[in-house]
Formats: structure tokens, C-alpha cells, sequence
């Protein structure tokens, strides 16, 4: 199977055009085929996108949500096929693979029921016989970078506020999964979305994605990837001067006091740490842990490690599936080596696991350091990968300053049977999310998604903020006085 552009509702030819092979990362065998498109394939997008949204803004708002609402109702007719097409190319297991699905389900409702909710505000006007309001407005044409691990996800929370406010989009998925972009497409094009609002443009990110960034028809980039290439995206559309939504790294962190459940905290730290094996921006990969509990917290994790079954994310008795390709592969295991020179223990994993399924598909033990010091490489940079380092602390304040003492801020939790400890937790921890006896992972799509310092630049993903991100405020003023009032001149209070 070929996959190619989706542009101005039509599937777009392919003649001499370049394809590179999508990979199933559990055992290597090749699913498709997918296009290497050029500048010139952003710019046809770009333009379809551009001449569908004056006339799409124009349809009032409850009929836009009404194409969200088919949409939604096709994803969850589709669920079982999606998640199984999501676990072949990405890797993560059918169980989470299907509640991802359910995840972009979710998100077409809630934001279908935004249509008859774009609530502006009126407010009195310091005039008499005037009035005053505000509203809001669309943008325009909206680019949609998205990273391959969360393929379903992360694209249904920016494109479905992006329809629903009135813009138009074209949409880079990452070159790793292009597979439910295609499936995405085909769900757009059954549910009647008119011509040119959704545009599909494959490629890689140094081509399709800088051209999409720097095309002066587009006004709004909404990126979730590396903070490196996130502070490229920054630059660029500082330069261009367009509104710019960065969802990035982050490094995040587990507390565990010595009050805490340590059953309920194990459970959570491995869902958080090795669920998506490790591969999520909210992966837990720090187990903050006080020293009264640590030798305790540490032999019980062990047990439960020692448990997960790793392979083929299809086979439903699988806990981890595999890492997305060899780069991931060699990039985590790099990490280990860093970590014995620091000086840290490594307790458990540090391997690439072979033999058997395991030489051809890409597959990483589940791997756990303990001895951290909260300075070390491996307790401040983003591995990405099933990698957990364990730091111990002497108190609650020393907790919350290891937890901040990253150049990320996106989520962290903390595993307490203090009720006051808990609020403090919520105030003093600089992320963007915070869990109380809960893992790092788990956000539900009506709270605004993201993080402060190095994971973002101060917008959200879904929840209501989404919106703030697709529309722009436009202040209205009706003077029916019959006459020139001047504010702040003609009503000196």
C-alpha cells in the first residue's frame, strides 16, 4: 500500500514521487509505503486550505461540531481496526492502542459540544446607549506537527478544536506512522468534511515541516515533539510572526513519602514508567523516594518488574512492546553507559533484549537505576525509553526541590496519605499537571494538556484552553447614541 497526500478533499497522484517503507516495530516487516513530499506538496495544501476557509468560517459553529460528531461516531465504529493498524506501526500494546482510539473518540464528542459554547463575554460599556462584547474569531489556516507515539491522540486534540473553531488545517504526521494519518483521512473524507478543511501532507520534518512553518499562509503552528526541534519551530514563527503551541519534552518525577500505599505507588510507577515503553512525554523515568521507604519501595518494584512480559504489542498477554526503531534502540541504550560512569546502579534491564521475536523487532528491557544523584545525566535529560532512576530524599521540601530541578515541567505525582502534604504538593510542583496518588500518566481531554519551563510556551492542548489556541479574541463596540462618543475622554467617572 501507497500512502499518499490528502489535499482539497482528493487523494493526490504519485508520479515521481519518492516513498520510504513504514516499519512495524515489533518485527520488522513493512506495512506501506509512504510519501516524501516536497515544498511544492505543502504549498498545493497550503493554498487548498486557504481558498476552503473563508467559506468554512462562514458555517455557523453547531453545523461545523455536527461533522465532529460523525467523525467520533466512525472512530468508534472503526475502534478495533484503528487500534490494531495503531499497534502494528508504533508498537505500544492493543490494550493501549484501543484506549488511545477511545481517547480521539472522546475528544471528537467534547469538542462537537464546543460548537454551541464558544462563549464570548458582554460587558458594560462606560457609554451610555453603547454596547460592548467580545467574541471569538478563527484564525485561518492552521499547521499540525505531531509526534509518532501518541498518532491518534495528539492529532484529534489539535485538529477537532482547530475544525470546530473555523479553521482549516494541513496536517505533517510524523514519518513513522503514517499509517493512522491515511485511516484518519478516509474518516474525514466519509463524514462529508468539505473540500480543503483537512489537508494530509507526508514527509519528513527537515522538508514538509519547515516548509509548512515558514509558509506565509499559515498562521498558527501547533507542534508536540523534542524541545530541540520545539525551539526551532519558536524561532521560526517568531520570525513570521505566528502564533506558535509547543508541547515538548519533559523529565517526569514520582514521589513517594514514607506514608505512602507502596502497593497503590508500584502500580502506578510502573504503568507510568513502562506503559508505551516509556515513550510518552508524561513516562515516569524518576522515582523520588524517601529513605525510609526506599529499600522497601525498591524490592517490591523489582518483584513487579520481573513480571512484565515483553514482546509483540498484538498479542494481548504482552505488557511492553517494542522501542519505535533502532535510532530509539541505540539512543536509550547509550544511556546506561552514562549512567554506570556517573556512578549510578543499575538494579535491573539495561539491555537490548535478542533472540527469538526479539532480533527482529526493536525491544528494550525494562530497566531500573538506583544510587541517583539528582545532578546526574540520567536524572536531568530525557531518555525516552523504559528507564526509571531512583533518588532518595530525607524530606518533603528536599522531594519537591529534586522534582523542580529540571529544565522540564510537564507532570508529577506524588503518593501521600497527608491530606495537607497533598495540597502543598499541587501548589509547589512546577508542572503542568499533578497527580495525587496517581502515576504521571492520565490525562482526560477535558483539562487543558501541557507543561511550563522547557516542555512548553504557555499554551494548552485540549480542554477548553485548546480553543485559545485556534482562535483569536476580536473586541466588539455598538454605539447607538447617534453621536460621537469618546471613551475615556467624553465620561470622566
Amino acid at each position: 500500500m501507497k500512502l499518499t497526500n490528502f489535499v482539497n478533499g482528493q487523494w493526490q497522484q504519485t508520479e515521481q514521487a519518492e516513498f520510504r517503507p513504514v516499519l512495524n516495530p515489533a518485527n520488522g516487516e513493512e506495512l506501506a509505503q509512504v510519501r516524501m513530499s516536497t515544498e511544492q506538496d505543502v504549498d498545493l495544501a497550503v493554498q487548498a486550505a486557504l481558498k476552503a476557509q473563508k467559506k468554512w468560517a462562514n458555517v455557523p459553529a453547531p453545523k461545523r461540531a455536527a461533522y465532529l460528531y460523525e467523525i467520533g461516531r466512525l472512530m468508534k465504529e472503526r475502534k478495533e481496526q484503528l487500534a490494531q493498524v495503531l499497534t502494528k506501526e508504533m508498537g505500544k500494546v492493543i490494550e493501549e492502542g484501543r484506549g488511545e482510539v477511545q481517547e480521539g473518540i472522546d475528544m471528537a464528542y467534547y469538542m462537537a459540544g464546543e460548537g454551541r459554547r464558544l462563549f464570548g463575554e458582554t460587558t458594560p460599556s462606560e457609554l451610555a446607549d453603547k454596547f460592548a462584547m467580545s467574541i471569538r474569531s478563527p484564525i485561518g489556516v492552521v499547521g499540525l506537527i505531531t509526534p509518532w507515539n501518541f498518532p491518534v491522540a495528539i492529532a484529534t486534540w489539535k485538529s477537532f478544536p482547530a475544525i470546530v473553531a473555523g479553521n482549516t488545517f494541513v496536517w505533517k504526521p510524523a514519518t513513522e506512522t503514517p499509517m493512522m494519518a491515511y485511516e484518519m483521512a478516509k474518516i474525514f473524507e466519509e463524514a462529508g468534511l468539505p473540500e480543503g478543511v483537512a489537508n494530509i501532507v507526508f514527509g519528513s520534518g527537515q522538508e514538509v515541516g519547515t516548509a509548512l512553518i515558514e509558509h506565509q499562509g499559515v498562521r498558527v503552528i501547533s507542534f508536540t515533539g523534542s524541545t530541540e526541534t520545539g525551539r526551532k519551530v519558536a524561532e521560526a514563527g517568531g520570525r513570521n510572526l505566528k502564533k506558535v503551541s509547543l508541547e515538548m519534552g519533559g523529565k517526569n518525577a514520582v514521589i513517594v513519602m514514607e506514608d505512602a500505599d507502596l502497593d497503590l505507588a508500584v502500580e502506578g510507577i510502573l504503568w507510568s514508567a513502562f506503559g508505551t515503553a516509556g515513550q510518552r512525554c508524561t513516562a515516569c523515568s524518576r522515582v523520588i523516594v524517601h529513605a525510609g521507604v526506599k529499600e522497601e519501595l525498591q524490592k517490591r518494584l523489582l518483584s513487579k518488574m520481573e513480571a512484565l512480559t515483553i514482546g509483540d504489542g498484538m498479542d494481548e498477554s504482552v505488557k511492553v512492546g517494542p522501542v519505535i526503531n533502532r535510532q530509539a534502540l541505540e539512543k536509550i541504550h547509550s544511556y546506561i553507559e552514562v549512567g554506570r560512569q556517573e556512578g549510578a546502579t543499575l538494579l535491573v534491564g539495561g539491555e537490548i533484549l535478542t533472540g527469538g521475536i526479539y532480533d527482529k523487532g526493536n525491544y528494550y528491557a525494562p530497566t531500573l537505576f538506583t544510587d541517583v544523584k539528582p545532578d546526574m545525566r540520567i536524572a536531568q535529560e530525557e531518555i525516552f525509553g523504559p528507564v526509571v532512576s531512583i533518588i532518595e530524599v530525607s524530606s518533603f521540601e528536599e522531594a519537591i526541590d529534586v522534582n523542580n530541578g529540571v529544565i522540564y515541567g510537564l507532570s508529577s505525582s506524588i503518593y501521600t496519605a497527608d491530606v495537607n502534604r497533598a495540597f502543598k504538593a499541587q501548589r509547589d510542583l512546577d508542572t503542568g499537571i499533578v497527580y495525587i496518588n496517581a502515576g504521571t500518566t492520565g490525562a482526560e481531554i477535558h483539562l487543558p494538556f501541557g507543561g511550563t519551563k522547557g516542555t512548553g510556551n504557555g499554551h494548552r492542548d485540549s480542554g477548553v484552553a485548546a480553543l485559545d489556541v485556534f482562535t483569536e479574541w476580536k473586541s466588539v463596540y455598538i454605539d447607538y447614541s447617534g453621536k460621537l462618543q469618546r471613551a475615556q475622554i467624553d465620561n470622566d467617572i
